[in-house]
């Protein structure tokens, strides 16, 4: 099993949002950075994805949603400032086949070190940048290795 864990594409400055931040639309990188994720993971087998609630992670899934015909399923424990031990729990819950999972920047690290002190290999480089993929392999029993995909 893989679960690929991707950091929402580009949103925008927050100080120029005027609105809840939870509805912060992607910027057109954003929608560039979207689109690009689909293409590398549309062919990876992936039959499920799981995003926090808010809009730009919903639309950095949702071209992997439409082109490969799967429903978004919203996680309110992957919404930004919650509980990265959560995040864990629920990566290790996914029993079976390859899953897409959308979060934040706080979040995404705190998870990436988690599962190294779970004993999960790092391989190559490390980075949180948005848009970004963490390719994240399961053997049956615990994460054992972690391989960053930088956005494209």
């Amino acid at each position: 099993m893989t679960a690929f864990l991707i950091r929402h594409a580009h949103a925008g400055s927050r100080s120029e949002w005027d609105q809840p931040d939870r509805v912060r639309p992607l910027s057109p990188k954003g929608a560039q950075q979207a689109d690009h994720i689909a293409s590398i993971l549309s062919d990876r087998s992936v039959d499920r994805i799981l995003s926090s609630p808010s809009r730009r992670c919903v639309q950095t899934v949702e071209p992997l949603a439409s082109a490969i015909d799967v429903v978004i399923e919203e996680n309110r424990s992957l919404l930004e400032g919650y509980d990265p031990r959560d995040v864990v729990e629920l990566l290790e819950s996914l029993s079976s086949g390859n899953t897409a999972v959308c979060s934040h920047g706080d979040i995404i690290p705190e998870v990436i070190r988690l599962l190294s002190l779970r004993g999960m290999e790092i391989a190559g480089v490390t980075g949180n940048k948005k848009g970004a993929v963490w390719v994240l392999e399961h053997d049956g029993e615990r994460y054992v290795k972690g391989e960053y995909l930088p956005p494209g």
